[in-house]
């Protein structure tokens, strides 16, 4: 009963912010700068705040991105066979070598990636505003989509740790935004923070897909416009050009021999597809990992074990409920984000609670409200180039359901879902205000 009313005082809360939001005037330059600002600065402080407050230690795959730094500047290698961490996920490479420039720069202080981590959570929300009023050429909807997006601690919780998804969550968004933009140089830009993107956070391949749909089905397919497709081809173009040699650059700089490339394909199908663990990593898979084997010798074990899990899924007719649990993983449950920090070893347990169930709200707040818009969808009219950004949200979504999952995985694209989900709570604080009205009028009458 707790829970319950703190999610529906929460509720209040944010449509009582969106209903100030609202109500303040649109139509001066000034007074929309004003209010966005102080939006930003606002989140800014609080997401530095929420640095000092959590351990500075780095955990999991963020660790090991931080803990080796020092160690190569020394002339230790990333790796020391070719089944270890770098060598068989060099694609990690670029963001690395991002890793290393800021240790050269800053010096081994972990507050220098923090603190960039917040600069470009509120160049995302920045962002976010420009495309939602792009889209709906509305400016509340763009106010109340940053709102949105800036109270999940679900979203900004991990700026603490050296995670590579809002750098490029950032390049991508501003990929996206140049693609808005209907001039040859904006096309050429965009393949170059394209190849940015994918460098820094590589899911790329989903983000090229959606772009090759899009050009297809809507500029070639619905609007005929030749012109436009070939535009999308020279930002294709720089993408694999620059992305070719940034991998020729990582293996003559001596990061990686490997270059960008991923040398071990099956465990994310490994764990992807398995249905013990819910298509997540899980410690019980560890016993596949052999560091001692080559990766040709634990290929063929990972292999074998990704047939008997293909074949538990075939016969115990499991592929269903696996997406299904896969989904509600990915979209529905918490991120986790906040267990990452690792801040429940400097604050008691009830404070851990407390942070854990408002963090997951956010979550809840956003995934509802974007329920709300999608809807309200079919009968807004919006801009086309929207399917920009919806269809590599559901490429990823898709190739989710066959890859390894975490919720974390969903907080790149939530800047996408928090315009959506500005029009729905748009949507919602129109109908409120309506009712009201119309109870006004019925009193005096």
């Amino acid at each position: 009963m707790r829970n319950i009313a703190v999610m529906i005082a929460f509720f209040i809360v944010i449509l009582a912010a969106g209903y100030l939001l609202t109500n303040i005037k649109t139509d001066n330059k000034k007074t929309n700068a004003i209010v966005l600002t102080t939006m930003l600065l606002a989140f800014g402080i609080a997401a530095l705040i929420w640095v000092l407050n959590v351990p500075n230690e780095q955990l999991s795959d963020f660790g090991n991105f931080w803990s080796r730094a020092p160690g190569f500047f020394n002339g230790d290698k990333l790796y020391n066979t070719d089944n270890d961490y770098f060598s068989k996920y060099a694609y990690q490479s670029g963001f690395m070598a991002y890793i290393l420039a800021i240790v050269k720069i800053f010096g081994f202080n972990i507050f220098a990636v923090q603190f960039l981590n917040v600069v470009y959570q509120v160049l995302t929300l920045l962002v976010t505003y420009l495309l939602a009023n792009k889209i709906f050429n509305n400016i509340k909807i763009a106010r109340l989509s940053v709102l949105l997006l800036m109270v999940d601690l679900d979203w900004f919780a991990l700026n603490s740790q050296a995670d590579n998804q809002y750098l490029g969550s950032l390049l991508y968004l501003i990929t996206f935004y140049l693609l808005f933009n209907d001039k040859l140089w904006n096309y050429i830009l965009a393949g170059i923070t394209l190849a940015a993107g994918c460098l820094i956070r590589p899911i790329g391949p989903v983000m090229i897909a959606g772009i090759i749909v899009f050009a297809l089905v809507y500029v070639l397919m619905k609007h005929r416009d030749y012109k436009t497709s070939l535009k999308f081809l020279i930002t294709l173009a720089v993408y694999f050009v620059l992305f070719s040699l940034a991998g020729v650059g990582i293996k003559a700089s001596g990061i990686n021999s490997y270059g960008l490339s991923n040398h071990d394909p099956e465990w994310k199908f490994l764990t992807g597809l398995n249905y013990q663990s819910g298509g997540t990593y899980s410690n019980d898979l560890n016993k596949f990992i052999d560091t001692n084997k080559s990766r040709a010798e634990m290929s063929k074990v990972e292999k074998v074990q990704l047939k008997k899990q293909i074949n538990y899924l075939n016969d115990n007719k499991a592929w269903f409920k696996l997406f299904i649990n896969k989904t509600q993983t990915l979209w529905s449950t918490r991120t986790l984000a906040t267990d990452f920090t690792n801040y429940a070893t400097n604050h008691s347990p009830r404070t851990v609670k407390i942070i854990n169930y408002l963090a997951y709200m956010g979550s809840v707040v956003l995934i509802v409200f974007s329920w709300i818009g999608s809807l309200a969808m079919f009968k807004n009219k919006f801009d086309d180039k929207f399917y920009l950004l919806l269809l590599p949200l559901m490429a990823f979504a898709v190739a989710n359901l066959i890859i390894e999952v975490q919720g974390r995985y969903r907080i790149e694209f939530l800047p996408i879902i928090s315009i959506m989900a500005g029009l729905g709570i748009y949507k919602v604080i129109l109908s409120i205000s309506s009712i009201h009205d119309k109870g006004k009028v019925s009193k005096k009458l």
